[in-house]
């Protein structure tokens, strides 16, 4: 009985360390795959920010990494490209010219972005991509665009924002890291049985 007790013990003690490693890790597994940027054919920028994308966006262009710049997540139904939204506006005042950046009003998922942007740099001949996006976001953008890429030569590159609310390994300190957090893990799950 004694034994059985020990085993017991054991592996519940096991599974609880397990379980704790695996949420202490979170944040750098889902921020894992982000890279250094290199020179490339165009820099995507990826909606749903506040602005810290479209800032590292423009500085990777004003630094030479790529001539063209696509700005995904603009609504159709309000983008009127005489009158640039908020987004475009402030990629053109932090110094990317105006006929550098394409706006993708299609897309309304990672899922979308990755397939349009696929097809806009097949369309014009482009083979490499840096993809800018949050920390969080990396393992998702990984999965998604490796799957959006599959059989063909193209390659991206991940770059993340440097938000100062993101720290990787006590994400769950931070409510906005920890939300964050949860939603990528929940939405990694949902893309692996969607689209993976």
């Amino acid at each position: 009985m004694k034994l059985f007790l020990k085993l017991t013990l054991f592996a519940l003690l096991s599974v609880c360390g397990a379980a704790s490693a695996i949420f202490l890790t979170l944040g750098f597994l889902v921020s894992l795959y982000a890279g250094n940027p290199e020179k490339t054919d165009v820099i995507i920028v990826l909606g749903g920010d506040s602005g810290l994308r479209v800032r590292k966006g423009a500085e990777l262009y004003n630094s030479g990494y790529a001539s063209h710049v696509i700005l995904t997540g603009i609504d159709e139904r309000f983008y009127r490209p005489a009158h640039p939204n908020w987004r475009e506006r402030r990629m053109i005042k932090l110094g990317v010219p105006k006929k550098a950046i394409r706006v993708d009003t299609q897309s309304t998922t990672t899922w979308e972005e990755a397939v349009n942007a696929a097809d806009t740099m097949e369309k014009k001949g482009w083979k490499s991509a840096i993809v800018v996006s949050d920390p969080p976001h990396m393992l998702r953008l990984h999965q998604t665009w490796s799957k959006a890429f599959k059989g063909s030569s193209k390659r991206f590159i991940l770059v993340s924002t440097k938000p100062e609310w993101w720290r990787p390994f006590v994400w769950w300190k931070n409510k906005k890291s920890y939300q964050f957090v949860i939603n990528e893990i929940k939405k990694n799950l949902y893309y692996a049985v969607m689209y993976y």
